[in-house]
């Protein structure tokens, strides 16, 4: 887990055959480094001198990040802050800050940190272990004062987290085998799930097999700790996190141990991955039947502790419908295998349950295919099979901990197909899903439009306000998609469709799965948030409980927009509480109230499918009664004496409106470069947008054509994903776990191995961008320092090439011996694995300078990016070519022009910007015209569409800039409608760029090809190169296990004769240095196919061979 403090690694590699993170021994962010010799020249044309500062105009030094020395008395600190004559940082509240990072009180005294996570109000009974209370939060709605800005962001005064034990953590790496950590950095990761809820754990324990539970769980009974165990985190009631010890079950035991298909069963570890089982199930014909939405990266113990159901409930019921035995081990040391008839039962549960079996028998509402919520005692009736594993799931951790499951499989069928139908609005959806439950479906799922906001994909759906989507089975294509069309003659729909290919129903299946992501964010861009994800009621319900769901929202002044399970009667809904500040929290409380009356009054269950965790648990009285509940409690005492695990949830919760994450968040914005948009200018705000669904985990297939996340795919690691870097970046503004602000090293070896690929962007459902945040924070953490010879060999390679061109062929010559190449790579930070790019002996400008234009104005610029300019000048040539042959007359930009791509993502913002501005000054007579930009080089392209606009907010001509980009198919599409591309019918196969994946997007390069008669798809993911990243010295690991993951097999498993494609000068070089592959841009394979083309170059050659 990658903290050192407090941490105990485990001996020996990973027996599951997992990929272990790379050993990055090299060069790191933080590492103080010479810079190069030689003067650099500025974006205004001054030079840098090699003590890396650059005079500005009023005689100030300028700082490597471009910001001023300030000569006055009180010298300005990189947090923002004023520092004080004796050394002391004013905050903007007057207080100053202690040199130990403490902010000094006016009553002179400093932060005291509460010992080991203790609560500040003890439990209702006033016992259980350190950290175990019910108010583990602030007070509801309470805000203690907060200062802002870059230092140190949103560091609270008396709100410390809790300390980690070193005993306790030293004890831990003496009796596991597995990693124990209590550094910062991995506590918060694990002090979120997927909910409204924060609580701050002691340490994080990845155990590798059951006996080192058994051990973890001792040596926390032996410090009175309390334990948490966790999944994929996606729980959305707050029950995969806690303040004592977080059992980390995804990093080993992941196995399925073993498939038996005559008796339909499979043994797995409590962290294999859904879609993992499903994957080894297949073979047989079989599988497990529940199935979130989260199926990519949920885990089976998780599901087993939330009872989780999905989407084919009405087929295969819920996860405690699907358990055959689980073996469990309690806080005591017990070690129990259960089963039915009572099996493994801790002593007193079968007394308990005979001597309420008429409180029992009544107290559990009739008719619920989903009732999740609360202890599931009746399964321990003796006409039920006092089956106690079933009756532990949905126990949410808090009476044991699950090391294996043995789980029953379903006949898989042999085909599918998707009825999709169009109603009016939600809840004529959902008065007609239950008539089509005797059809025999797999599924009977309901949305309603507010969620489709992607035209593409309302495009695929019927006509309608509202969509039920109703897959059906068959044992063979037509009897699955006849079944489907008696499905759509049966509906009382205002249109229907039937989809039987699997590509088409996976698009579908897409549009409903997304919508948990969506859900966050209202169709005007107002934040929502769980809370009442899951409520159920009967089917027959549905239809007038969603009317009155929505009066109950109306009354209430909020908005949310119900979808789901709706031939089971759920629906999930995510609502635009305001949780930041306490009239907000106030009213989550009155409203969470009254809607839990009202699913009671329509006969339902508070939670349907995720899980009370502390969202609901508060309010269980409400649907049970108070005799019942108490059972519940006595129920819980029986296999947790302590009340050890995870406390605060289910029995004796934590109030709903306590530990809420928003809490500790900045009031006040942070100073900030990027403009966020999206987010009010506010980068609490966009760092908040994560709300844990964890698609950037997605293992697998399921990944799809989707970029995010290259270095979570690579490394397995939470850090590495988006979510986790997220995290980090909400607890280094919250100050408590992560308290070094924008200096911290915990989110800079985070943010290292963040490729830049701005796959989040567009793949997360919430659209995390943390491209940006990476530059923003790297801006922040390395202002007034010294920065790693990278950020200023490639962040500065535009100014460097300028200078280095007129003597290409000497430095070609020069790279081409061994001691000279691998001196200039140390010297500039480049990993020594990497081959240096060949300089063109003649620049794209040079060529476009000299050539004969065709009569007419233009109509269109090309755009000489740095990489297409001075590496592979043929790209720049071709696109001529091919665009002067459609009859699109073009010219290149005046002047010296700049996307400012290379200091944006090494976090030199300053420089970026300068770079911008006096790109937007040569740009003016573009401007004028209103002419289109045609960027071949994606990143070039998204750079210019996303970070001009967001860097330069306030200049008109970023917006107008940004707006006339156009990638080159998207030109020829736009300018060329009848142009005919020549045919070159053969198969392609490569990658798209994914910069152009998550911010232009590939539909008219696919209809160029198409056109053009190439066939075939490419490949997703992320090349792994990404620009500089994969040239930093730390990163060839990491890079080369990114372009392992998808594109480098695609290219291997092409055909002879097979076109290679690549876009961007990233890819193209990826392939070449580890697949010995030529690849090219798609203007060149349409360049050489044209009557008269240029001689192309010879096969084999590298890209930049093409440069001649």
């Amino acid at each position: 887990m990658g903290d050192t403090g407090g941490r105990s690694d485990a001996r020996g590699g990973r027996p599951d055959g997992r990929r272990k993170g790379p050993d990055r021994h090299g060069e790191r962010p933080g590492r103080r480094e010479e810079r190069p010799d030689e003067r650099e020249e500025t974006p205004d044309g001054r030079e840098e001198r090699s003590g890396g500062r650059a005079e500005t105009p009023d005689g100030h030094a300028e700082t490597p990040d471009g910001h001023a020395e300030r000569p006055d008395e009180h010298a300005e600190r990189p947090d923002g802050h004023a520092e004080t004559p004796d050394g002391h940082a004013e905050t903007p509240d007057g207080h100053a800050e202690r040199p130990d990072g403490r902010e000094e009180r006016p009553d002179g005294r400093g932060e005291r940190a509460r010992e080991h996570g203790a609560p500040r109000a003890a439990g209702p009974e006033g016992t259980g272990p350190r950290g175990a209370g019910r108010g583990t939060g602030a007070p509801p709605g309470g805000r203690a004062g907060r200062r802002s800005g870059p230092g140190r962001p949103g560091r609270r005064p008396g709100r410390d987290a809790p300390v980690p034990d070193a005993e306790l953590a030293r004890a831990l790496g003496a009796a596991v085998r597995g990693e124990v950590d209590a550094g910062p950095g991995a506590r918060a990761l694990a002090t979120m799930d997927a909910s409204n809820y924060r609580r701050v754990p002691l340490a994080v324990v990845a155990p590798r097999d059951a006996d080192d539970i058994a051990a973890a769980l001792a040596v926390c009974r032996e410090h009175g700790a309390p334990v948490v165990a966790r999944g994929g985190g996606t729980s959305i009631g707050g029950q995969a996190t806690g303040t004592g010890v977080v059992l980390d079950l995804t990093r080993h035991l992941r196995a399925v141990l073993d498939v038996d298909p005559a008796a339909r069963t499979a043994t797995v570890q409590p962290g294999v991955v859904l879609d993992r089982l499903r994957e080894a199930a297949r073979p047989y014909g079989l599988t497990f039947g529940p199935d979130p939405s989260t199926h990519s990266r949920c885990t089976l113990g998780g599901m087993i502790g939330n009872n989780a159901c999905g989407a084919h409930s009405v087929a295969w019921g819920t996860t405690a419908d699907n358990v055959r035995e689980l073996t469990v081990h309690t806080y005591r040391g017990a070690a129990l295998r259960l089963g039915p008839d009572g099996r493994g039962a801790p002593d007193g549960v079968a007394e308990l349950v005979r001597g309420h079996l008429a409180a029992i028998r009544t107290g559990f509402p009739p008719g619920l295919p989903r009732r999740i919520s609360g202890y599931a005692l009746d399964a321990l009736l003796p006409e039920r099979g006092a089956d106690t594993a079933r009756a532990f799931c949905g126990s949410e951790g808090t009476l044991g901990v699950v090391s294996e499951a043995v789980v029953r499989l379903v006949e898989e069928p042999a085909a599918r197909a998707l009825a999709v139908l169009g109603y009016a609005d939600e809840s004529a959806a959902a008065e007609a899903a239950p008539g089509l439950l005797p059809l025999g479906p797999l599924t009977v799922e309901g949305m309603a439009e507010d969620l489709v906001r992607d035209p593409a994909a309302r495009a695929r759906l019927p006509r309608g306000a509202a969509w039920l989507f109703v897959e059906t089975g068959g044992a063979s294509p037509a009897e699955a998609a006849a079944h489907a069309r008696a499905v759509l003659r049966a509906a009382d729909a205002l249109d229907g469709a039937v989809v039987a290919d699997p590509a088409g129903r996976r698009a579908l299946w897409r549009v409903r799965e997304d919508a948990a992501g969506t859900a966050t964010r209202t169709p005007d861009g107002a934040e929502a948030w769980p809370g009442w994800e899951d409520c159920a009621v009967p089917p027959a319900r549905l239809g007038p409980y969603l009317r009155d769901f929505r009066a109950l929202l109306a009354a209430h002044g909020l908005r949310g927009t119900p979808y789901g399970h709706f031939g089971d009667g759920c629906v999930h809904a995510r609502i635009d509480f305001r949780l930041d500040g306490p009239d907000g929290v106030r009213r989550f409380r009155r409203f969470s109230e009254e809607l839990a009356d009202l699913v009671v009054a329509h006969g339902g269950s508070l939670s349907g499918e995720h899980g009370d965790g502390m969202a609901r648990a508060e309010l269980l009285p409400r649907m049970y009664g108070d005799e019942l509940v108490a059972l519940f409690g006595r129920f819980k005492d029986l296999w947790d004496p302590d009340g050890a695990m995870n406390p605060g949830v289910l029995a004796r919760p934590a109030p709903l409106d306590a530990n809420l994450r928003f809490d500790v968040l900045p009031r006040a914005p942070v100073d900030v470069a990027f403009g966020y948009p999206d987010d009010g200018g506010d980068f609490g705000t966009a760092v908040r947008r994560c709300v844990g669904v964890a698609k950037c985990r997605a293992e697998g297939p399921a990944a799809g054509p989707d970029v995010m996340c290259p270095s979570y795919r690579a490394t397995g690691e939470e850090r590495h994903s988006t979510r986790g870097r997220a995290r980090l970046l909400h607890e280094m503004l919250a100050g408590e776990v992560v308290t070094g602000g924008w200096r911290s090293p915990e989110v800079r070896d985070a943010l290292d191995l963040c490729l830049s690929c701005k796959g989040c962007r567009s793949d997360c459902p919430v659209g995390v961008d943390m491209a940006t945040y990476k530059a923003e924070f790297l801006h922040h953490h390395y202002a007034g320092r010294l920065r790693p010879a990278a950020h200023y060999a490639m962040g500065s390679l535009p100014a460097l090439l300028r200078l280095a061109s007129p003597a290409a062929p000497l430095l070609n010559a020069a790279a081409r011996v061994r001691p000279l190449a691998a001196l200039a790579k140390r010297a500039a930070g480049v990993a020594p694995e990497r081959e240096l790019p060949v300089l063109a002996r003649r620049t794209f400008r040079a060529w476009a300078s000299r050539r004969t234009a065709p009569g007419g104005a233009p109509r269109a610029y090309v755009w000489p990016d740095t990489f297409t300019d001075r590496f592979t000048p043929s790209v720049g040539r071709a696109a001529v070519t091919v665009l002067e042959a459609a009859g699109v007359p073009v010219a290149l930009p005046p002047g010296r022009v700049c996307c400012g791509l290379t200091y944006v993502s090494t976090g030199r913002l300053d420089r970026a910007r300068a770079v911008m501005r006096r790109t937007l000054d040569a740009l003016d007579p573009v401007l004028a015209r209103g002419l289109p930009l045609v960027v071949l080089e994606p990143s070039c392209a998204a750079a210019l569409r996303t970070d001009l606009p967001e860097l330069l907010p306030g200049d008109p001509r970023a917006r107008a800039v940004a707006g006339s980009v156009r990638t080159f198919a998207q030109a020829l599409e736009e300018l060329a409608p009848d142009w005919s591309p020549p045919r070159l019918d053969r198969p392609a196969a490569g990658q798209t760029h994914c910069h152009q994946h998550a911010v232009l997007g590939d539909a008219a390069e696919r209809r160029l090809r198409e056109r053009a008669g190439l066939t075939g798809e490419l490949s997703g993911g992320c090349c792994g190169l990404a620009g500089n990243f994969g040239f930093e010295r730390g990163h060839y690991e990491v890079s080369v296990a990114c372009a392992e993951d998808r594109l480098l097999p695609a290219v291997r498993a092409a055909a002879p004769g097979t076109e290679l494609l690549a876009d961007g000068f990233s890819c193209r070089t990826q392939l070449a240095q580890l697949a010995g592959a030529r690849a090219r841009h798609l203007a060149e394979v349409l360049a050489e196919a044209l009557p008269a083309a240029p001689a192309a170059p010879r096969p084999g050659a590298p890209p930049s061979d093409a440069a001649r």
